[in-house]
């Protein structure tokens, strides 16, 4: 390959909560630390451990050279970089730059949109397993959350239950939904139809959609992204989506995500919400590191990734269908996360997922807690390591943990 992803990258001191905050304290979901004679292999933060494309470190540079870092406005090439990769990756037309509006964070965006959309203690559509930052978001800003259940199929593939969607919509006077595609932790990617007919019941009952599609860009092989505002003119005018480059480069730190509105009725007022902390405002770097992640070089880099970490979810579904009898998982279609189900194994074994959880970190390997997602017997994994990284994980979890 022409880029690498097989270097282990010392992350300590570099301003990594995904390794510093291990033992530590930042969100209350930290891995302990891992016992004497054992390092920490990071699995738990939804961030990569690959150095991202150069063209992004090379736009910073350029950019830090100039001693001046005063007040700015987004560029024509920001927004030509971003409609330039919609239509090459996702197949949109008709994007215009006045369709598309900073947002400091896709989390901030889903709450500025609902506030549009709903009214404070209004319920609120998803699914279940649940992205924690919807949990904490919605929450915190006076939303109650009605799950509606994925349901795994004969083939272990996570569906929705649009039967059961549509009673919830129903019963609980709902005309908001927070759509997640692909799905976070499970690594669904929705097919055509799913997206559509999900579509369908939003617009059969009045609901308006904040889609979060930050992880569009890890697709998997033989899988492919329906962006939800292509599968009808109604899904493009009552849909709130949000983007950003962080999970796909690795750019959370610099803070950054874009949304996308054809409707200028909602897209004013999205912007009027957005614009009210006075904060919600672009950082120059930010802008540029965007621009430098959208250059030739990193559709070619993610073509790489996307391979890596296939091979990766390939090593790890198999190794656990193998070796971990009663955990079950669903291999993931996009993301670089896995959802571990181990409902069975804790009942075989007479241990709670607490427990199972620990013994993980014990011997190093820094998992999170699916409980924070909605699974009560559940553990999420981080894959975006280098393949040496993950085996050493789940030799350690053989040894030590499921088969000791």
């Amino acid at each position: 390959m022409k880029y690498d992803f097989t270097s282990i990258i010392d992350r300590h001191g570099r301003d990594a909560i995904a390794v510093d905050g291990i033992g530590g304290y930042h969100w209350g979901t930290e891995p302990a630390a891992p016992r004497e004679g054992f390092d920490a292999i990071p699995m738990w933060v939804a961030d990569m451990n690959f150095p991202t494309v150069p063209t992004i470190p090379e736009a910073l540079a350029e950019r830090a050279k100039h001693p001046l870092y005063g007040y700015f406005e987004l560029t024509d090439e920001y927004f030509s970089s971003i409609i330039r990769w919609q239509e090459r990756r996702n197949g949109v037309t008709g994007l215009k730059k006045e369709h598309i509006g900073y947002e400091n964070g896709v989390l901030g965006c889903v709450v500025s949109a609902l506030n549009v959309m709903c009214s404070k203690g209004d319920n609120v559509l998803l699914h279940s397993p649940t992205y924690v930052g919807f949990t904490g978001s919605l929450t915190n800003n006076g939303y109650h959350m009605v799950l509606s259940p994925l349901v795994r199929d004969e083939k272990g593939v996570y569906r929705m239950d649009f039967e059961d969607m549509e009673r919830r919509i129903v019963e609980n006077n709902i005309h908001a939904a927070v759509f997640c595609s692909p799905h976070n932790p499970t690594g669904r990617v929705w097919e055509q139809w799913e997206v559509e007919r999900f579509m369908e019941l939003m617009a059969k009952h009045d609901v308006y959609v904040v889609s979060d599609e930050i992880w569009s860009d890890i697709i998997l092989p033989g899988h492919k992204h329906v962006p939800t505002q292509s599968v009808s003119e109604d899904a493009r005018s009552r849909t709130v989506a949000v983007y950003a480059p962080s999970k796909t480069f690795n750019l959370a730190g610099l803070v950054g995500s874009y949304h996308i509105i054809y409707n200028g009725w909602l897209r004013a007022r999205v912007l009027k919400e957005s614009s009210l902390s006075h904060y919600n405002d672009a950082n120059v770097m930010s802008m540029h590191a965007l621009i430098g992640a959208y250059k030739e070089e990193g559709y070619e880099w993610l073509g790489e990734l996307l391979k890596v970490l296939d091979g990766n979810a390939g090593y790890a579904c198999d190794y656990i269908g193998t070796h971990f009898k009663g955990v079950h998982v669903s291999r993931p279609q996009g993301t670089y996360m896995l959802f571990l189900d181990c409902t069975e194994w804790c009942a075989e074994h007479g241990k709670d997922i607490g427990e199972l959880i620990r013994a993980g970190w014990d011997v190093g390997v820094a998992w999170q807690d699916g409980r924070a997602f909605n699974g009560p017997y559940h553990i999420r994994m981080n894959l975006a390591l280098p393949l040496s990284r993950v085996q050493e994980a789940f030799e350690r979890l053989d040894k030590y943990v499921f088969n000791a």
